[in-house]
This record gives C-alpha cells, sequence and structure tokens, in this order.
C-alpha cells in the first residue's frame, strides 16, 4: 500500500506541474487510487463529505464574500493614504506605504492573492511611474501580499483551523504579531535597499495628515478588529463572525460610502461562490485523500522517517523537517494546507507539537511556498500586473525570499511570538 501511495502522490504532482488545475489533478489522482485499491469507493464520498461537513468552514465563504465587497468598493483608496501618511516619509516611502496597506488590506480580506489583486493593481504601476525598477515593485508587491495571510481575518487559518481543531479565535490572535513583525522585517530590507538606490520620501511626515486620513480608514480598519475582539470575548462564534463581517461590508459600502452598486454586488457574490466551491472540493477530495494515505500507512512511515533522519530527540529539527516537507509541496500544491495537513497532523501529535504555534509556522510557510518556483503563484499573478518577465521577478524577490526563510526560523525558535498574545487573552 506504501508504493500505491507514493505512486498515487507522484502523479498528483506531476499533473500539477504540466499545467492542470489543482482540482482536476487531485481528482485524478484520487480516482487513480480508488482504482488501484480494493474498497475503497464506500469510503470515498463518506471522507469526501466528512472533510467539508465541519461547522468552522461555514465562516469560509462569508470572510471571502466580506473581502470581496471590500475590495469591490473601492475603500482601498482611504488605506493607502492612511499609509502614506504614516510611513510615506521615510526613504523609499511608496514601497514601505505598500507594505503598510497589505497589512491593513489584508487584514480585511485574509488571502495573499485576493490583497495583490486589490493593492497590486494600484501600487505596481505607482511604483513603476516613481522610477522603482518593475521586477522590485512586483515582488514587494506579491511578497507582502503574504502578511494578508496571517492578519485576520485569514482563509489558510480558518482551512487549518477545520483539520485539527484548534480555536480559530485563538489562530487569528496568534497571526496577529507575527504579521506585524514580518511587516516590520520587509520594510527593515526596502530602508537597505532605498538608501542603496536612493529612493526618496514620498512627503515630510504631518500629525495632522494621519489623523486626516485616519479618520477617513477608520471605519474600514474596524472590520478585523470587531472580528477579533468579538471571537476573544465570546460575543459571537466563527460563523457570526463571518456573517457579521458581511453585514459590516455591506452597510459599509452600499450606504455609508455608497460606491457599491447592485451589479458589483452580483458579480461579487458569484466570484465568492466560485471560490467557495473550488476550495472546498479541493478540501474534501483532500481529506478523502489524506484518510487513504492514512490506511496506507504513510503518516507513520514518514515518522519512522524523521526517527531515522533525527535519532536524537529534537522536536525542533522534526518540526523544521516537517516544514521543509510542507514547503516542497507548497512550491507545487496550492492550496496547501487541506492537502498537507492529514499528512501531518499524526506526526506532530505524536510528538507532542503545540498545535496553534504549529499553525502560524505552517501558514508562514504558505506564503513562502507562494513565492518559491517552480509555481510561485504570487509572482506569477504579480508580473502579470506589473507587466514584467517573470524570471525578472523572481529575480528581484530573491532578497525577500531569503528574508522570509529566516523569518521563519526565528518563530520556529522563538514560540513565544505566536502564543504569548492568545494565552494572555485567554
Amino acid at each position: 500500500m506504501l508504493t500505491l501511495a507514493a505512486i498515487t502522490i507522484l502523479i498528483l504532482c506531476v499533473l500539477v506541474l504540466v499545467g492542470l488545475p489543482i482540482i482536476v489533478s487531485l481528482t485524478a489522482s484520487v480516482l487513480f487510487y480508488l482504482t488501484m485499491s480494493e474498497g475503497w469507493s464506500l469510503a470515498l464520498p463518506q471522507q469526501t463529505l466528512a472533510g467539508i461537513s465541519d461547522y468552522i468552514l461555514i465562516t469560509m465563504p462569508l470572510f471571502i464574500l466580506a473581502g470581496g465587497i471590500m475590495n469591490a468598493s473601492g475603500i482601498a483608496d482611504r488605506l493607502f493614504d492612511f499609509a502614506g501618511a504614516l510611513v510615506g516619509w521615510m526613504r523609499g516611502g511608496l514601497a514601505h506605504v505598500n507594505v503598510a496597506a497589505s497589512v491593513m488590506f489584508g487584514g480585511m480580506i485574509g488571502t495573499s492573492v485576493a490583497d495583490l489583486a486589490g493593492t497590486g493593481s494600484v501600487l505596481i504601476p505607482k511604483l513603476k511611474e516613481n522610477n522603482y525598477p518593475g521586477p522590485f515593485a512586483a515582488a514587494l508587491t506579491a511578497t507582502s501580499s503574504g502578511i494578508g495571510i496571517l492578519i485576520p481575518p485569514s482563509s489558510p487559518m480558518i482551512l487549518y483551523s477545520a483539520v485539527t481543531g484548534v480555536s480559530l479565535g485563538a489562530l487569528f490572535l496568534a497571526g496577529v504579531l507575527p504579521g506585524l513583525l514580518m511587516g516590520l522585517v520587509l520594510m527593515l530590507i526596502i530602508s537597505l535597499l532605498a538608501r542603496r538606490n536612493g529612493w526618496q520620501p514620498m512627503a515630510g511626515f504631518a500629525w495632522r495628515e494621519v489623523a486626516r486620513t485616519g479618520m477617513r480608514a477608520i471605519l474600514p480598519l474596524g472590520l478585523p478588529a470587531l472580528i477579533l475582539g468579538g471571537l476573544v470575548f465570546g460575543l459571537f462564534t466563527p460563523s457570526e463572525a463571518g456573517a457579521f463581517a458581511v453585514a459590516y461590508a455591506l452597510v459599509l459600502s452600499m450606504l455609508v460610502y455608497r460606491t457599491l452598486s447592485w451589479a458589483k454586488l452580483y458579480r461579487v457574490t458569484i466570484d465568492s461562490a466560485i471560490l467557495t466551491g473550488e476550495i472546498l472540493l479541493v478540501v474534501g477530495l483532500s481529506t478523502a485523500f489524506g484518510w487513504a494515505l492514512s490506511q496506507a500507512g504513510v503518516p507513520g512511515a514518514l515518522a519512522a522517517g524523521l526517527d531515522t533522519l533525527l535519532p536524537f530527540e529534537s522536536v525542533t529539527m522534526k518540526i523544521l523537517v516537517l516544514l521543509l516537507l510542507a514547503l516542497i509541496a507548497g512550491m507545487i500544491l496550492d492550496p496547501l494546507i487541506p492537502m498537507i495537513m492529514p499528512l501531518l497532523l499524526p506526526s506532530l501529535m505524536m510528538m507532542d507539537v503545540d498545535l496553534l504555534h504549529f499553525g502560524v509556522l505552517i501558514v508562514v510557510t504558505v506564503v513562502i511556498g507562494q513565492i518559491t518556483p517552480p509555481v510561485a503563484l504570487a509572482l506569477l499573478v504579480a508580473a502579470k500586473i506589473g507587466d514584467e518577465e517573470v524570471t525578472s521577478v523572481i529575480r528581484a524577490n530573491t532578497v525577500f525570499l531569503i528574508t522570509l526563510f529566516g523569518f521563519l526560523l526565528l518563530l520556529v525558535y522563538v514560540p513565544a511570538l505566536s502564543t504569548t498574545l492568545p494565552r494572555l487573552m485567554q
């Protein structure tokens, strides 16, 4: 059975690498395993339905819809102005605004690619107009968009909560400090590059401008704060938080600012339904696939392999190896968490790893995977938005990729960065 499982995983990777959509590749791999293994046809529908029946997944379409509404309503301009007032006075001011906007915008949308589509279409051309190299502009925007899946609401964290059972509120809290720290790290790199390349500030710092733009941005910024506060203090459940997010976004976009038409709302609803359907199909089939590989003994073989590779009792080193496996998978597979966690979870539980801490680590691994070739989805999207050669964007992104690897190591060796805030709020 292990041989059959290995062949199935190989088929999945090959199909993805040749360019087939992940849902087609996954379905073909599952059907291959079903055909070659006896009696699994009874378990396939049961495990697939079990994978999408977790109540926490109700929040997924709601947060996707809320983010889509905020994105389509043109609220980004308010956030850009506020970000410019906060950080535009530093060397390389517009590049710093790129990162700050991702922190704010990502907190509303919760998916890095959606954040990239929202901020990239504005900031990449603007960076190029201000004499920043095009490949750098695309690389920076692709990397900074990863902050969005650390700051709540976060779609990968919802998926992680559904697979592992870890509290969604605790996961959202755990991502806040690493998300802000990631933004600071990227801004440090920008400062060094700005000094070397002579990139200038946008304007001088003025408290009056910060206050003016902050007042215009306070209502959009209230969405993630209210969601997080409501979950932490028990004011509503995760599904109620998603419904509240949709209602808040609708009121803000259609009644307060009046920037969202019924036609745009219809389009956003259709797009959100399609995206939700794609994600849930991947989640259901991934659950079935993970169950099949578990029946084949893959998690046990993985645990045995870790013990052979690392015979000494170092949980941290074993975590690093698991993250490396996840990163390799993340270079090819998207979404990663529902596909990899069913395999890693048994090993994590045997090693008594803090699943809250690992949740933040795997989300950062997702961020790194989206900017790591051969697929590098975020870089592909940013290169398309900026009309740049993908190879040039990949080269320009090298400094950010190395920085994020160092950032991941910091989170591994300093768990308190992820776990302190949730435990304080408990």
